[in-house]
């Protein structure tokens, strides 16, 4: 193997210390809002203008920043643009969602699990068991209805699909045919129910999908906003409280914003009600 002299090893520093300098300037223009002028990126990257301009023209070359011509301003080019879409793209939620789940599973001792949307319907993909004398189960891929549970109210509530329509019809029809209503009046009712979940931001079911099991859920955004899945924490009635001031329903909603951000969620706060108006598309 030949050996590489000491004029190599540097030059190859070189170049990776070149690169991560560079960087600085591609994650100035990431952090604008809007385009910027020569003088401004520099200064947030920490270096000359003339330094940030060489920068600059080379990944001009490569697609990752452009110039407008009128006002000279510089923006993340079409290459960035592929870049960051192939890295949302394989963005998985089930993997992010491990640590998410182990950390509030820790925090209010007890069940919690993901739900995804599947051809059947709102389904559990993975669940963290919190232990403990008396604990709630629940088994990976278990469909949970869309109008008793808290899971599905919370896709109900803010996931948007035809199908979703559709089988949410047939479950209010059941309903109603059970109950001896009309399938107005229990449209009517839920309407309202998923309009409060809509504005305090959890679903919450208390016994009434499985007797004596409280839960509350809360959505998880992706990075085009659009609901991708449902955080939930299960517990014992008595021992479980789904009220909206709640460690419970704080640390779920609280979980399901983390998990929202890492998969490229822009908004910190506030998930559910930024897509109250666009989920109102999803309502019966």
């Amino acid at each position: 193997m030949p050996i590489r002299d000491d004029a190599e090893l540097i030059q190859q520093r070189q170049g990776i210390q070149s690169i991560e300098v560079g960087t600085r300037l591609l994650r100035a223009l990431a952090a604008s809002q809007r385009s910027m002028m020569l003088r401004d990126v520099a200064r947030s990257a920490g270096m000359s203008a003339a330094k940030a301009r060489r920068y600059l023209v080379s990944f001009m070359r490569m697609g990752l920043v452009e110039q407008d011509a009128n006002t000279g301003r510089y923006d993340l080019g079409e290459f960035s643009l592929e870049l960051g879409l192939a890295s949302l793209a394989r963005l998985d939620p089930v993997r992010l969602a491990g640590p998410v789940l182990d950390d509030l599973c820790e925090q209010i001792g007890a069940t919690v699990a993901l739900a995804m949307w599947g051809n059947h319907g709102a389904t559990c993909v993975r669940w963290v068991e919190a232990g403990g004398a008396v604990t709630v189960t629940l088994r990976t891929g278990v469909v949970l209805p869309l109008t008793t549970s808290a899971t599905g109210l919370a896709f109900s509530a803010f996931y948007r699909s035809p199908y979703l329509k559709k089988m949410l019809d047939a479950e209010v029809q059941a309903t109603a045919a059970a109950g001896g209503k009309t399938p107005a009046a229990v449209m009517s009712a839920l309407t309202q129910q998923l309009e409060d979940i809509r504005r305090n931001g959890v679903a919450r079911a208390a016994g009434s999908m499985t007797i004596g099991i409280n839960g509350v859920s809360a959505p998880v955004f992706g990075h085009t906003g659009r609901m991708v899945a449902a955080v939930t924490s299960l517990g014992i009635v008595g021992s479980f409280g789904v009220e909206l001031d709640s460690s419970v329903a704080r640390g779920t909603r609280e979980a399901a914003a983390t998990l929202s951000r890492r998969l490229g969620y822009g908004s910190s706060d506030g998930v559910a009600g930024e897509h109250a108006a666009a989920a109102v598309s999803s309502a019966p």
